[in-house]
């Protein structure tokens, strides 16, 4: 397990009591870097929409409980956040939540001339990505597949 991997499970360990505590859901962590900055991030959400508020109060005690833990060893700005509305489908939890949603599906290659596709999320495995686009299915092959979000409609 990397060292990312790591921070990012054991921070996911920690927060997951307070977010259960408030009834919100854990949507997904990172630590990356940008630039020569290194960040954690947390997103989180529940029914109805996480608010700014929601926010502060996760990062205020999560603050505590990092300055205790200490597990991180370089500098980083430590985030909480809402996914947002084009929130990004990373893992199969996520992909359960999803079925039956709007999205978009970004391929690394382009497929009949494009890499961008619009449809409803119809099913997944381990190696596919189906989504209806009108009355017709497409399924992707994973490893082909640059990003799944979720659609925005304006």
């Amino acid at each position: 397990m990397s060292l990312r991997e790591t921070y990012v499970k054991r921070t996911e360990e920690l927060v997951q009591p307070l977010l259960d505590e408030r009834n919100f859901e854990l949507w997904d962590v990172e630590y990356v870097k940008e630039g020569q900055d290194y960040f954690l991030r947390i997103f989180i959400d529940k029914p109805g929409g996480i608010t700014i508020d929601d926010c502060v109060d996760i990062s205020r005690a999560m603050n505590e409980i990092l300055d205790r833990e200490d597990y991180i060893s370089d500098p980083y700005t430590f985030e909480v956040s809402s996914p947002g509305l084009g929130r990004q489908i990373k893992n199969d939890r996520q992909m359960e939540k999803s079925i039956g949603e709007d999205v978009e599906v970004r391929t690394y290659k382009a497929i009949d001339k494009q890499k961008q596709f619009e449809g409803v999320l119809v099913k997944f495995d381990k190696d596919t990505v189906t989504i209806r686009i009108d009355e017709e299915e497409r399924s992707f092959s994973r490893k082909d597949i640059s990003t799944i979000r979720y659609a925005l409609d304006f």
